[in-house]
């Protein structure tokens, strides 16, 4: 037995592998569209990350926010499907029998729709990017929003605070007139005048509420109307007394104190509340949640019914692991729309590292799956790799015929994307592999050894039980593994057959 016989027999029994992959890849392929394992495992998946775990991962709270995740425009514009009865009728048939498949498994999962997608939906993405799921889930969680309304509540109750400074004032300046017995005009400028600015100060509030301005443009705007307001009261006072140049320069050291500097006021407001803040308001009972409840006196209104629905569905899990997200956030955050960035971010990089993993799970489960069907394969065909080898070592013009056609389908300059060319019926024609549940190959099998118990061959079906095993397993490994593994043993053999014809020549 030389080294030409034993790289023959290798090769012929590689390329028999390699045959059977490619046909186990196809199954494993269809079977993996029918029933849209990966689309199915990434939505599992995005259940236990916001879980926290596998047990809770079938609460209803956890299916539910994943539903609304999924239904989301950015989500469903990556489920591209084709149009037409032609190109959808395919896809509607592996529906039907994905159906039927999930059928046998409803009991498990009772809490599920009718669908795993939920919501009568029959397909989704098989993939999302990191960067994807991230602003989806903060745009279900509505955090922008949050931050919105939170600075809405906190501007009104800033505009009520200041006018309420103002009143303060003008009550004391109100008993002086009263005393003084001061003209009845005087009075009514000044409540004028007040009225005005009140006014005002609703006017700015209204507009930040319709996003005309930012919250910068609102407190001056809020400052440039006192400024006006200080100005009329100063014409009316004329000389009327000590007390109301006091008044006067009460009110101007209100405008000085809270006024003087922007960024001064809003951070004396909270009218830029940090991310903190904002995922406080997501858990139930905490001071921001119940600030934004109580402020939201119309119970019937759209955003009462957002907020209600929005916090009545996420998992005590979720909220835990945002707050911890969110303080890792603010502690490199400047500002709001910086912390609400790094909060994508942190959402994003927590996604990407649990994808990874479930990656590495659902690669597991493929390989399992893949030696399944490899078995199975090799039952179905009746490969039976101690028979194939046996075949091969005593049949020399089935090693020709095998390495003749490997040559023609694996050429020295060949590379793994050229397995996708390979057309196995055509490859196979005019070969008798020794394969399949003919009669003749049967009986050789069935015969390679006298040894029986009772008149029985139990060493040959023990033998034949054991080579199908083998060839599951071998089958299970891909077709790209035996497709290079075939160009490097070819590449031996012709190596093998220069280094002859060379010495021949040199004895020549």
């Amino acid at each position: 037995m030389n080294l030409p016989f034993i790289l023959d027999v290798a090769l012929g029994l590689i390329f028999i592998y390699l045959i059977l992959s490619l046909l186990a890849s196809e199954i494993q392929e269809l079977l993996s569209t029918v029933l849209q394992w990966r689309a199915e495992h990434l939505r599992r998946s995005i259940e236990i990350l916001l879980a926290g775990d596998v047990q809770d991962s079938d609460s209803q709270e956890v299916i539910q926010l994943v539903n609304k995740i999924y239904d989301n425009p950015l989500i469903r514009s990556i489920n591209q499907e084709a149009k037409g009865l032609l190109a959808t009728l395919p896809r509607k048939a592996t529906w039907v029998i994905g159906s039927c498949f999930n059928i046998l498994r409803k009991s498990s999962s009772r809490l599920r729709k009718e669908t795993v997608f939920g919501d009568q939906k029959h397909s989704a993405p098989s993939y999302i990017g990191g960067d994807n799921f991230a602003s989806t889930f903060m745009d279900t969680l509505q955090l922008p929003m949050l931050v919105q309304k939170l600075t809405e509540i906190r501007l009104d109750n800033f505009k009520k605070e200041r006018l309420d400074d103002i009143r303060q004032i003008l009550i004391q300046l109100q008993i002086y007139i009263n005393n003084q017995e001061l003209s009845s005009e005087f009075a009514t400028n000044i409540a004028t005048d007040y009225k005005q600015l009140e006014l005002e100060y609703s006017h700015i509030v209204n507009e930040f509420t319709n996003d005309k301005y930012d919250i910068y443009m609102s407190i001056n705007r809020m400052r440039d109307c006192l400024d006006k307001y200080i100005e009329s009261f100063q014409a009316n006072i004329g000389d009327h007394g000590d007390i109301l140049n006091k008044s006067l320069r009460e009110l101007k050291f209100l405008r000085k104190d809270i006024f003087e500097d922007a960024e001064k006021a809003i951070v004396l407001g909270g009218l830029r509340p940090n991310i903190n803040e904002i995922v406080k308001f997501l858990k139930k009972g905490s001071d921001v949640h119940d600030e934004v409840i109580t402020a939201i006196q119309d119970r019937d209104s759209e955003t009462y019914k957002k907020v209600k629905e929005l916090i009545d569905i996420l998992p005590e899990s979720v909220v835990k692991n945002i707050e911890t997200m969110a303080k890792r956030a603010q502690m490199k955050a400047k500002s709001t729309e910086e912390g609400i960035t790094l909060l994508r971010k942190e959402i994003e990089n927590s996604f990407d590292s649990s994808m990874e993993r479930a990656g590495g799970v659902y690669k597991r489960n493929a390989k399992g799956v893949a030696i399944l069907i490899g078995i199975t394969l090799a039952l179905t065909a009746n490969a039976d790799t101690f028979h194939i080898i046996n075949r091969l070592s005593k049949d020399s013009l089935l090693r020709e015929i095998i390495v003749d056609r490997a040559t023609q389908i694996v050429p020295p300059s060949s590379n793994p994307s050229d397995m996708y060319n390979i057309n196995p019926n055509e490859v196979l024609k005019d070969i008798n592999l020794p394969i399949g549940w003919t009669s003749v190959n049967l009986n050789e099998q069935i015969n390679r050894t006298n040894y029986r118990i009772n008149d029985l061959p139990v060493f040959s079906v023990l033998t034949m039980i054991a080579g199908w095993v083998v060839s599951g397993i071998a089958i299970s490994m891909g077709a790209s593994f035996w497709f290079d593994l075939l160009s490097k043993v070819m590449n031996v053999r012709n190596s093998g057959k220069k280094n002859k014809q060379s010495s021949r020549n040199q004895d020549e």
